[in-house]
This record gives structure tokens, C-alpha cells and sequence, in this order.
């Protein structure tokens, strides 16, 4: 097995080993440490002696071995180590997969948002701190802090290994799918840094996806989150120019798109809208799906575009997509409608200098004929975000409206 192969399989057996580590000792962060260790050892051991019958097994016996020794060397809790490592390590594992109750875990109520990410991209999704640090352009030090606390705060709130049930198993799953989306985002269009998108965190939102629809391929948000990550993620490549500018969507080469991803999110849009509930990533999935359905970007529908987002904003208010909505409803009824749609965002603090709806507004201002008025939201926009990326080619934006001659004005 090559090297890549065996990262792969290290990183879709890692949950599993934890999970299974967590239900018989029930301390996380004690296993979690284990888990790492032994994935450590297996990552340098498996490329040169080959990896095992049982790969899984061997996994959780030196993930056990790790743990008994942690616990040996605790003296203030003698007696407990005593008993735990008196225990023999069974050579066989239970097939269960508590990866889904894992990544409960790791979405814990009592965190933040962004020690959820941290937590279930190290505990579920096998990256390590160093990685993690990387894709979110801070120190080792602070993401290592940030996932110990992470831990410390399961830990404090007494939380058990086991799927919540009820009402509270909703509530959780749901803020469990919020994590991956959110990790998805941050992986397609990076908030900061030289790069638009960072691949390796949307690639591992994806295959957690993957992971939660396994267990859940009846439930219609699951199966929608899915299908909007595939939809979106496939048009990738079209994004940036060979120098990494950003390419909107209306100007990207549609050839490039990836038609597989776009199939196969399809297949999944109308599964999901076929369930007797319509939830938030089914509606964008749908929305995503109209986009990419559009051979060419006059060809879109946006008129349906526009009715999805009415009803997304119905079921799940949100300023981001109010903002959308305009510039759907710029396509149907003219920039003009889609600038009154945005002055009802302006007193809104979620968005006070978001570089996003200053940029829609410099480009309805442009498309209208206020050249003035373009060039200086797109200027202020460039300055309102981290992303270089954005900057450049808002700044370019910025350029070419000042160098244009002035339109005769839009209705």
C-alpha cells in the first residue's frame, strides 16, 4: 500500500479508534492523546513493514497500551490505574463505528464554534494540530491551547459517550452539521491568507459529510449539506486563473467544472427535497444546483434562483441571505431593485463593512452607471477583507471602473 493510500486509511480509521477507546475508558482527552500517539506509530511503521491483517485492531491495541500507560503514570490516582491496567486488551474489536456520536462529542454545546472545528478536524477528521494551525493562519501554540481547552470543557461538563436522544439529538446533529459546513466555507474560500480556497479542508468537510449520510442517508439537511458541499466544490477549478486571481461565477469557464461532482450533487438535491421537511443546505443545495444546471451564466434561472432564496429567507433569517437575494433579484427585476434590497441591510451590525455587501452594492452601483459610487465601495471592500485573494481582485474592480467611460444610467 502507497504512502498516500495509508494516510487515507489512518485518517478514516481514526474516529473509529477513538470512538471505540472513548466507550470502554470514557476519558477523551486521555484517549484522544493515545489515538494520536498510535497513528503517529503507524504512519512511520506501516510504509516500511506493511500494514496489518487487522489494521483497525492494531490501531486500538496500541491506542489501549498508550492509554494504560498515561494512567500508570498518573501516581495521584494509583488505584484506578491498578484496576485499568490490570485489564487485558481484547484482540477483538467490536465492528460498532461511533464516529457519529464522536463527532457529538465534538460539537459539544459548552464549546465555542471555533473549538468545535478544531476539535472534530484533530479528533475526527485525524489532522494534526500543526495542520489545523496552518489552515486557519495561527501559531501552533494557539491552536494547541484552543483544542486543550476544547477538551477540558467536555470533560468539565460531565458530557457521556453516547448519542443524545430526542429533541437534543436534533439540536446537536444540527450544530454538528453547522461545524462541517463551516469548515467547508472556510476551506472554498479562505477567510485570510494568499490563497482563495484551501482544498485540503474542503476535501475532509466532504468526506465527513460523506461519513454523517452513511448513518443518516434519510434524513433530507444531511443529505442536503452533502449535495450543496458537492455542488459548489465542483466548480473549483474554474475559480482562479493559473496566477490565482479570482474568477466570478458568471465569468468562470463552465468546461472546467467537475460534471461528476455536479451528477452526483444532483442526485442528491432531489433526494433530499423529496422528504416531507425543507431545511436550510437543502434550499442552497437547490440554489447551487440551478447555478450549475446553467450551461452558460445567461442561461441561468433566475427567477427560480430568487423564489429559493424567498423561501430560505423565511425559514432561516439571515442577513447573508438577504444579500444574496438582491443580487438574485438584480438579475429579474434590475439593479435598481436589488440596491433598495440592500439599503435594509445597512442597519444591520452582522454586516456593518462586510466586505461582501459592500461589494455587491459597488457592483449594482457600477451596472446602474455610478461610476464614482463604485469605486469607492469596491475600495472599501478590498479593505474589509483578509483574504488576498479578494483584494486584488476587488482592487482590479476598483481600477477598471475609474479607467471606464461612464454608461448611460440602467433602470
Amino acid at each position: 500500500m502507497t504512502a498516500p493510500a495509508i494516510e487515507d486509511l489512518l485518517r478514516e480509521l481514526t474516529p473509529q479508534v477513538l470512538g471505540a477507546l472513548v466507550r470502554r475508558y470514557g476519558q477523551f482527552e486521555g484517549c484522544e492523546d493515545a489515538v494520536q500517539e498510535a497513528v503517529l506509530a503507524a504512519s512511520l511503521q506501516w510504509p516500511a513493514e506493511g500494514v496489518p491483517d487487522n489494521p483497525r485492531g492494531w490501531l486500538v491495541t496500541v491506542s489501549s497500551r498508550r492509554f494504560i500507560d498515561q494512567v500508570r503514570s498518573d501516581h495521584a490516582r494509583r488505584e484506578r490505574e491498578s484496576a485499568m491496567a490490570a485489564e487485558v486488551v481484547p484482540e477483538d474489536v467490536p465492528d460498532t463505528d461511533d464516529t457519529l456520536v464522536l463527532l457529538f462529542l465534538c460539537c459539544h454545546p459548552a464549546l465555542t464554534a471555533a473549538s468545535q472545528i478544531a476539535l472534530t478536524l484533530r479528533a475526527v477528521g485525524g489532522l494534526t494540530t500543526v495542520e489545523i494551525a496552518r489552515a486557519f493562519l495561527v501559531p501552533e501554540a494557539t491552536m494547541a491551547a484552543r483544542i486543550s481547552r476544547a477538551k477540558q470543557r467536555i470533560r468539565a461538563a460531565g458530557s457521556s459517550f453516547r448519542l443524545p436522544e430526542g429533541a437534543e439529538r436534533e439540536h446537536r446533529l444540527r450544530v454538528v452539521l453547522h461545524v462541517l459546513y463551516l469548515i467547508f466555507n472556510e476551506g472554498y474560500t479562505a477567510s485570510s491568507g494568499g490563497e482563495l480556497h484551501r482544498a485540503d479542508l474542503a476535501h475532509e468537510a466532504i468526506r465527513l459529510a460523506r461519513m454523517v449520510h452513511t448513518q443518516l442517508p434519510e434524513d433530507g439537511e444531511v443529505t442536503g449539506l452533502l449535495a450543496l458541499m458537492l455542488l459548489t466544490h465542483a466548480r473549483r477549478r474554474a475559480r482562479t486563473t493559473a496566477a490565482g486571481d479570482l474568477v466570478p461565477l458568471k465569468e468562470q469557464d463552465r468546461a472546467q467544472w467537475d460534471r461528476g461532482l455536479i451528477d452526483e450533487g444532483t442526485e442528491l438535491v432531489k433526494a433530499s427535497l423529496a422528504g416531507p421537511a425543507l431545511g436550510p443546505y437543502q434550499l442552497q443545495a437547490a440554489i447551487a444546483a440551478t447555478h450549475d444546471d446553467a450551461a452558460t451564466a445567461e442561461e441561468t434561472d433566475w427567477p427560480q434562483v430568487h423564489a429559493l432564496y424567498l423561501i430560505l429567507e423565511r425559514i432561516a433569517p439571515n442577513p447573508m441571505v438577504t444579500l444574496n437575494r438582491a443580487i438574485a433579484l438584480a438579475e429579474t427585476d434590475g439593479p435598481r431593485a436589488g440596491l433598495a434590497l440592500l439599503s435594509t441591510l445597512d442597519g444591520d451590525e452582522r454586516l456593518a463593512g462586510h466586505h461582501r455587501l459592500l461589494s455587491v452594492r459597488a457592483h449594482l452601483l457600477e451596472k446602474i452607471g455610478d461610476t464614482a459610487g463604485a469605486y469607492e465601495h469596491y475600495r472599501r471592500a478590498a479593505r474589509s477583507t483578509a483574504s488576498i485573494a479578494e483584494q486584488r481582485y476587488l482592487e482590479s474592480r476598483a481600477g477598471r471602473v475609474r479607467k471606464a467611460p461612464v454608461p448611460p444610467p440602467a433602470t
